[in-house]
């Protein structure tokens, strides 16, 4: 018996039957209003069941769903409010939590990855998970490490042992070309969101994330750019195979409680960290952190952002492109020509398209807020406001919208950054963010 279901009917049937959930919530609803029950009770009934039901047959299904649900929450803040509220209790439960995989399993992939001498190589081994993934599992341990001379007392330390779901590969490839299917009965979350780049996007991306020899290269990389870094920690690797990984485990308070218990001190200096992560790291590490949602993230006892699962990553060798940063700066100093010339260059405009450049400054303007002034506070009306504006069919930046391109390029990069600035919406945090891009974004400082 397997932990992630293998045969594609079992799985597939599960998946189609949310779309069925949604219509019976409907039908619920006008049955209420036909015995006089308030609407707000209704809609407010209809979208706590329906959130309920999405994101326990996600987090039940694991591997492909369950990612998607933990990319699709982190725009949870751009959700209407009436919304947000049941959304956003069954997101942070997909984010921290799913049901675990049986002991045998666990044990079984330890033998095979790790050898059948595995327990030698722990001190202790924690048989409840501490925490799931989306195509795996996470336990505490405590590993033995070599001596450090011949007769020495034995040293330990206290580990993440990252064990890949059984059939992870198969059910993973799975989910997402049915949820590519299905695309459609997300709008319901958020009309106007297109799902179907994320999940080609996310499907592009398979190999690399069930690779944990390749996941434990991008760790080491980013632990050596940030070691003794006073902000930012990466834990160490210790040992890794094709599906186990063992880690410095990170001990610290899980960003999804910032969210929703920190203080406004707490929550900035979250977000401050988090855009310190994310802009920072191609120039220090060549590479990008690609999952930025809240359960890869804690902050540290010494205040510290601790940075964990590296599954997803975006090569930058040169870091960000210059092309971003001084597109930006030209944007703030109100150069449309020069903005809509860059544009084309890069391949947002295609080359025979005519578009007003002053339209196009105008699209952008509201955009680049956050950096056009010394500190911002980011907060969920802003990007509610930004997804309607950029979602209402009437509206010209909606038209504008369709006329733009998307280089294959940039999608990787323009994916993880609506992300990150989907959990500083969470946090509602305000930092310095303009000094920040002047600090790491090539070409956004300006002249001196």
């Amino acid at each position: 018996m397997t932990d992630i279901p293998r045969r594609a009917a079992s799985r597939t049937a599960k998946l189609a039957a949310l779309p069925l959930g949604f219509a019976g919530r409907t039908v619920l609803g006008f049955g209420k209003r036909v015995t006089g029950m308030a609407s707000d009770v209704i809609s407010a009934d209809i979208q706590q069941r329906t959130a309920e039901q999405l994101f326990s047959v996600l987090g039940q299904l694991k591997g492909g769903a369950m990612k998607f649900g933990q990319a699709l929450s982190v725009f949870e803040a751009a959700m209407p409010e009436e919304m947000a509220g049941p959304y956003r209790q069954a997101l942070t439960k997909l984010q921290e939590a799913a049901p675990p995989m049986p002991v045998a399993s666990v044990h079984k992939a330890l033998a095979e990855q790790l050898g059948a001498d595995w327990r030698e190589k722990f001190a202790e081994f924690d048989d409840s998970p501490a925490a799931a993934a989306s195509i795996g599992q996470v336990h505490r341990a405590v590993w033995k490490l070599p001596p450090s001379r011949k007769g020495a007392k034995p040293k330990t330390m206290d580990v993440a042992v990252k064990v890949q779901y059984p059939g992870a590969g198969e059910a993973l490839l799975a989910d997402l070309k049915q949820l590519g299917r299905l695309a459609g009965m997300f709008k319901i979350i958020q009309p106007g969101m297109d799902m179907k780049p994320l999940l080609t996007e996310l499907r592009e991306r398979i190999t690399e994330e069930l690779d944990y020899a390749m996941e434990a290269e991008s760790q080491t990389a980013f632990a050596a750019a940030y070691a003794d870094d006073a902000e930012i920690y990466v834990p160490r690797v210790l040992a890794s195979a094709p599906r186990v990984l063992v880690t410095e485990w990170v001990e610290g308070t899980p960003l999804a409680k910032i969210i929703t218990d920190g203080t406004e001190a707490e929550r900035d200096e979250a977000g401050r960290l988090m855009a310190t992560l994310h802009f920072s790291a191609p120039a220090r590490a060549g590479l990008l952190h690609a999952d930025p949602h809240p359960g890869n993230f804690r902050i540290l006892p010494d205040g510290r952002l601790g940075v964990i699962d590296f599954g997803a990553v975006a090569r930058l060798p040169g870091g960000h492109p210059e092309p971003i940063g001084r597109l930006v700066r030209l944007a703030l100093d109100g150069d449309a020509q020069g903005v809509a010339d860059g544009l084309r260059e890069e391949g947002f405009i295609k080359p025979d398209d005519v578009i007003d450049a002053e339209a196009v400054l105008s699209f952008l303007r509201p955009m680049i807020e956050p950096v056009a002034v010394d500190e911002f506070r980011f907060t969920r009306a802003w990007i509610r406001g930004e997804a309607t504006r950029l979602s209402n069919p009437k509206s010209p930046a909606f038209q504008l919208s369709r006329k733009l391109n998307l280089p294959p390029s940039y999608l990787l990069i323009h994916r993880v950054t609506l992300g990150s600035i989907g959990v500083l919406c969470q946090l509602e945090a305000q930092a310095p963010y303009r000094a920040i891009l002047q600090k790491w974004l090539p070409g956004f400082a300006p002249v001196a």
